[in-house]
């Protein structure tokens, strides 16, 4: 039966399998920071596995529902749903994990009660009391989730003398500082604009397709710095950006 991405996401639960595996042992020698990290004698059969499930239409939001053990087992049937655990198998290292900081996220933060407010900075950015998100998104001016299209210069001031973040210091910096503060005082952030500003646009227009015009490059390139500074004097350190959403 055809299902859709929404569908699957309604229909069914995601588990974090955690595995609680030792730590790996200090080494005496500095190793360069390319190098493998050095694999251990693993022995899976004594490894346990946290499983957290979140499901729609039950209470289970990231909450601990099992603990399960790693068993060995011969060659899985084709129809057999397996996830393969291989610890001596490494891969690339990930930075964080974490959420987008948009305008409707923090539209909809200011409109909560102060207690809720709390809730939900706890739940998600606080390491003790909730998943502690060490990674953020944010938008360069307007984005698909905001309630209006918007940039912080003048329409055609390519010079960009009329840049300010002003906007943004209604809601969304505040719900910004307070997800970093909730971390801990540190929140790695990297931020991504949707569109360049209309009349730098091939099309005239933040929506609808278009490109960048040649000679705005140079503007556009400048507007990132902008946005990266504004954002630092308002205490919000941006780690990177994406050139484009």
């Amino acid at each position: 039966m055809p299902i859709d991405r929404r569908g699957f996401l309604a229909a069914s639960s995601s588990a974090l399998l955690l595995s609680q595996l030792d730590k790996v042992p200090a080494v005496a020698d500095a190793k360069p920071e390319s190098a493998e990290p050095p694999v251990r004698d693993v022995d899976v059969e004594r490894d346990s596995i946290a499983v957290y499930t979140t499901a729609d239409q039950t209470e289970h939001r990231l909450a601990q529902t099992d603990t399960l053990k790693f068993t060995r087992m011969g060659q899985p049937l084709e129809t057999q749903i397996c996830v393969f655990a291989d610890p001596s198998k490494r891969a690339q290292s990930i930075v964080g994990i974490g959420g987008a900081l948009t305008d409707a996220s923090a539209e909809t933060f200011a409109k909560l009660p102060v207690a809720k407010q709390r809730e939900l900075l706890d739940a998600y950015f606080t390491r003790d009391k909730g998943i502690g998100y060490t990674l953020g998104r944010t938008t360069i001016h307007s984005c698909d989730f905001s309630s209006a299209s918007y940039t912080y210069v003048d329409e055609g001031d390519a010079a960009l003398k009329s840049f300010s973040v002003e906007h943004d210091r209604q809601y969304r910096i505040p719900f910004t500082k307070q997800a970093i503060a909730a971390a801990g005082g540190k929140l790695t952030l990297f931020a991504s604009p949707w569109s360049p500003p209309a009349f730098m646009k091939t099309n005239g227009s933040m929506l609808h397709g278009g490109k960048l015009k040649p000679e705005m490059r140079q503007a556009w390139a400048n507007y990132y710095v902008k946005f990266i500074r504004a954002y630092e004097k308002e205490g919000i350190p941006i780690w990177g950006i994406t050139i484009q959403n």
